[in-house]
């Protein structure tokens, strides 16, 4: 690394740019850190857990993580790789069958029922874990959003196991689009361990990295620090809480999204990946493992375009357009430097309530900032972001 992250100019600026978006209103509240492989460089807090209630936005704060659980569930997946519990790119049915009873939806019939058959490729983990299998999501795919309205199917952050009881919509590893698929993957996860996913995750991942604030249930220690989801207004703009909360009696965890945690905590996960599959003082993963899941695995397909079918949940998708996105094992990629100074090859992702990360090898960097506001990339929030991010790379001299 050449450059050297400036660390009181990083406060100055970094301070201002989300004080200031708290201040003119565009979000309630926020937190944001940055860490090296070794020390956390910055952390802030401001603004409210929720609007109008007076309690104050601090480090320790409890978010919803939606698909920010994502890469965590990646790393167990990876961890029953290397013990060979789990095989990339073997038909995952081998180990969860259900998946061999998978159809792929090809249209709808003059009655609005949907036509379905086998798909000619089996599922794999790989697959999942790139978002390539061919399943998609309600809130970004027309057909999706429809079978489960015409089905009367709930959605899977519900915890119902019926929610995963959805056909493809495209042939396995023909193309990328984001989906359901991780909350697969953490039933492989479950299956493969002989554990509920959220123990295995407790056991093997949370636990060891001293994540004492993450996981599918709010603890009381826990709820006492949570933050509350917002929703903007379309026409007005105004935000208004919601009593949105990830059910926490379930019949199976949502790998997909339904973890909770801090900003601190996710911090941990991140410097393990920095730092090769070691946090803690403990190798979770192998080096060479960390390698794998930080370069594209999904050949010539790209990370494209999410148009709405839910604009309450979120709006149109798409970051860095132009530059060229490929899929790890459960991170996105971006394979040029993006406009706010990210390295080429970090690693990234987010969650509905907009809450992002990014990881930069290249200048050994993780970064995140949480909110609890919908849409997903509401402009606001994600201006905020956008600005908090450019800050950080800002700083470096």
């Amino acid at each position: 690394m050449t450059n050297i992250l400036n660390t009181s100019k990083l406060k100055q600026t970094a301070d201002t740019v989300l004080l200031n978006a708290v201040q003119v209103g565009h979000i309630p509240g926020v937190v944001a850190s940055v860490s090296s492989g070794n020390d956390t460089l910055y952390e802030a807090a401001f603004g409210e857990r929720a609007l109008g209630q007076g309690v104050a936005m601090t480090p320790d704060t409890v978010f919803w993580l939606a698909s920010m659980t994502k890469p965590i569930v990646g790393a167990a997946a990876m961890q029953l790789v290397e013990q060979g519990k789990l095989t990339l790119d073997e038909p995952a049915a081998k180990i969860l069958p259900e998946l061999a009873e998978v159809k792929l939806l090809t249209g709808w019939d003059a009655a609005g029922k949907p036509l379905l058959r086998s798909p000619t490729t089996q599922i794999t983990l790989r697959q999942l874990l790139t978002h390539t299998a061919g399943f998609t999501s309600d809130i970004w795919n027309a057909d999706s959003a429809r079978y489960l309205k015409t089905m009367n199917l709930p959605r899977a952050g519900s915890g119902k196991k019926i929610a995963l009881s959805v056909p493809l919509t495209f042939e396995p590893g023909t193309r990328w689009e984001y989906g359901i698929n991780i909350d697969w993957a953490g039933q492989l996860v479950a299956a493969a361990s002989g554990m509920r996913l959220g123990e295995y995750l407790q056991k093997n991942i949370t636990g060891p990295l001293g994540m004492s604030s993450t996981g599918f249930r709010i603890s009381a220690n826990m709820r006492a620090r949570l933050a509350t989801v917002h929703q903007r207004d379309p026409v007005t703009g105004a935000l208004n809480t919601t009593p949105f909360e990830v059910p926490q009696e379930t019949e199976f965890d949502p790998g997909g999204g339904g973890m909770y945690s801090t900003a601190g905590d996710y911090l941990r996960f991140s410097r393990m990946i920095l730092n090769q599959g070691r946090g803690n003082g403990q190798q979770l993963l192998k080096p060479e493992t960390l390698a794998l899941m930080s370069k594209n695995a999904m050949g010539p397909l790209r990370v494209n375009f999410l148009r709405t079918q839910n604009p309450a949940a979120s709006l149109d998708t798409e970051f860095f357009p132009g530059i060229e996105k490929t899929w790890g094992l459960t991170f996105m990629i971006n394979e040029q430097q993006a406009p706010t100074g990210r390295s080429a090859g970090s690693l990234a992702w987010a969650g509905l309530p907009n809450a992002f990360f990014w990881i930069d090898p290249t200048k050994d960097l993780a970064g995140v900032i949480l909110m609890q506001v919908l849409p997903f990339v509401d402009p606001r929030a994600l201006g905020l972001f956008t600005d908090y991010e450019t800050a950080v790379y800002a700083a470096y001299t």
